[in-house]
């Protein structure tokens, strides 16, 4: 796999990989884009040929996630009972989406920016925005920030940890570990209950 991706980040083909994959993780969870878009912005600062440019990179980045966001926000509007019937046979999509409830009452858009980082806490999230009916200009100046905040982080990771470190494979390296620790922080804010609020006297 490292060999794939290696030959991919000298062709211009890395863009549409990593564009694709952005775009359909909001529907498969699993599929590694922010590895790839790490991976291309070493290789963006590794020697030449430089095939990714960083600024490209980050553009395609931002906007595939916002497009991925809207289809999956659109799915939910359209989706009916259809979709809450699948929901509903899902514990952990039932679960996710109470919690998503919630945290919408507690911290309104911003939630959207932070679930971005977690693990398919961008699925739950523009899924349930849709579901809910939530008005698109409500949720997709959020969106908006998201995409950017987490292409920007992701981008800066793979490029700088590889400028610093040196060499592309020890700034991926490091740079996935960031990723996944910025996840584990995202997942712990949106899971948390929310704080008790003090009675009226």
């Amino acid at each position: 796999m490292l060999e794939t991706l290696g030959s991919l980040t000298s062709s211009p083909w890395i863009y549409v990989v990593v564009a694709v994959s952005i775009v359909l993780d909001v529907f498969l969870p699993v599929l590694p884009s922010g590895m790839l878009v790490i991976t291309a912005a070493a290789a963006a600062a590794g020697p030449p040929p430089r095939v990714p440019d960083i600024t490209a990179l980050l553009v395609i980045a931002a906007t595939a996630s916002v497009l991925g966001d809207l289809a999956a926000y659109r799915l939910a509007r359209l989706g009916g009972a259809r979709l809450d019937r699948a929901i509903a046979r899902s514990r952990r999509l039932t679960r996710a989406h109470e919690r998503l409830g919630t945290a919408l009452s507690r911290g309104g858009g911003a939630l959207v920016v932070i679930a971005r980082f977690a693990p398919a806490g961008r699925s739950v999230v523009s899924l349930g925005a849709g579901r809910t009916q939530r008005k698109v200009t409500e949720f997709l100046p959020w969106s908006v920030l998201a995409g950017i905040t987490w292409a920007g982080y992701s981008v800066s990771l793979g490029y700088f940890g590889t400028q610093w470190l040196g060499t592309a494979w020890l700034g991926t390296a490091v740079s996935l570990i960031a990723l996944f620790a910025a996840g584990s922080l995202a997942a712990f804010l949106v899971r948390r209950p929310p704080e008790a609020t003090a009675p009226a006297t």
